[in-house]
């Protein structure tokens, strides 16, 4: 026993002159999460949930910076370009990490130079709705009428190269339907839109649809994860209804500055990964309509490399313009 106690110390000791100097001592003061969207919006609420609980596993307060602007853009080059000391890191959704860098022009940051993955936090479908007055009960009925009615049907989204926008390009593609993009502010402009019979349909986050759907004001047609949905199974998703592959979710994700150490790296990974998956918070991620997810930083990688990759072919076969 004392052996082996000498060698568990030994390794430790090894172990821990191997980091660099500055991992063995960190965190030493506060840590920011930054959030690339205002206060109360989706990515803002998930990154609350696990702030709290990071800050009590790594012994320093976690806190959440709101930094809003250009679609995610600006807080998203701001930690590009911040100190990699691990006192920075950015809650995300996949808008400034995958379709920024193939829509916008003069982007201040490359994701796959500047950021160091951390994890993949949640996923959430896209849920397609349109109004009631419509008559589309089913997506075969959307397709049929969209048809009918070539060229005279519109869409909303949140603007150009948004998930919602995307969702759509690649439904009209799959579908062969001529619909016209509205794009709108936020989901909140969409919703008002179609109400007021401006727009026919849109792409949209669960949480924001849902009163309405519930309230027979919005008809929710599908989502577009592969199956159904753990936070919406009542709705069939495209598959189901005949569109194989079709595939279009949101997802949220921790990042670091590139160059951050990567025993920092590791160590955040390790523990938002037990924080996703425990009980708990997986179950307030439900109540906000995501699905927990915790991954490894290599696996978020693949999924931004994997993710770049495909919407940049929807984007071309789409015609959809850099702005």
């Amino acid at each position: 026993m004392q052996r082996r106690s000498f060698l568990q110390t030994s390794i430790a000791g090894a172990t821990a002159l191997s980091l660099p100097a500055f991992a063995q001592t960190w965190p030493a003061r506060p840590i920011k999460l930054v959030v690339p969207f205002p206060p109360g919006s989706s990515p803002d609420i998930i990154a609350r949930l696990v702030a709290e609980p990071l800050g009590h596993a790594l012994g320093q307060t976690v806190i959440v910076d709101n930094k809003p602007g250009a679609g995610g853009n600006v807080g998203t080059g701001t930690v590009a370009k911040a100190e990699p000391d691990g006192y920075t890191f950015l809650f995300t959704i996949q808008g400034p990490l995958v379709t920024a860098p193939l829509l916008s022009k003069n982007l201040s940051y490359d994701p796959a130079r500047d950021l160091a993955p951390v994890t993949l936090v949640a996923t959430s479908p896209n849920v397609l709705v349109v109004d009631p007055k419509l008559g589309a009960n089913t997506l075969a009925d959307f397709v049929r009428i969209a048809k009918d009615k070539q060229g005279a049907l519109n869409y909303g989204s949140v603007g150009n190269g948004s998930a919602s926008h995307l969702a759509m390009e690649l439904f009209k593609t799959r579908a062969g339907l001529d619909i016209l993009h509205v794009p709108y502010q936020g989901f909140p402009q969409i919703v008002n839109a179609i109400l007021a019979g401006q727009v026919q349909a849109g792409f949209m986050v669960p949480g924001i649809a849902i009163g309405n759907i519930r309230a027979g004001k919005l008809k929710a047609l599908g989502v577009t994860t592969l199956g159904r949905s753990g936070s919406l199974p009542e709705f069939p998703s495209f598959v189901e209804q005949g569109y194989a592959g079709f595939e279009a979710i949101s997802w949220q994700a921790v990042l670091a500055p590139a160059g951050t150490p990567k025993a920092i790296v590791d160590r955040v990974a390790t523990e938002l990964i037990r924080i996703i998956k425990s009980d708990d918070v997986r179950g307030r991620m439900l109540g906000q309509f995501f699905s927990a997810a915790g991954t490894a930083p290599e696996a978020l990688a693949g999924l931004m490399k994997s993710e770049r990759e495909r919407w940049a072919k929807v984007i071309k076969a789409a015609g959809v313009q850099p702005e």
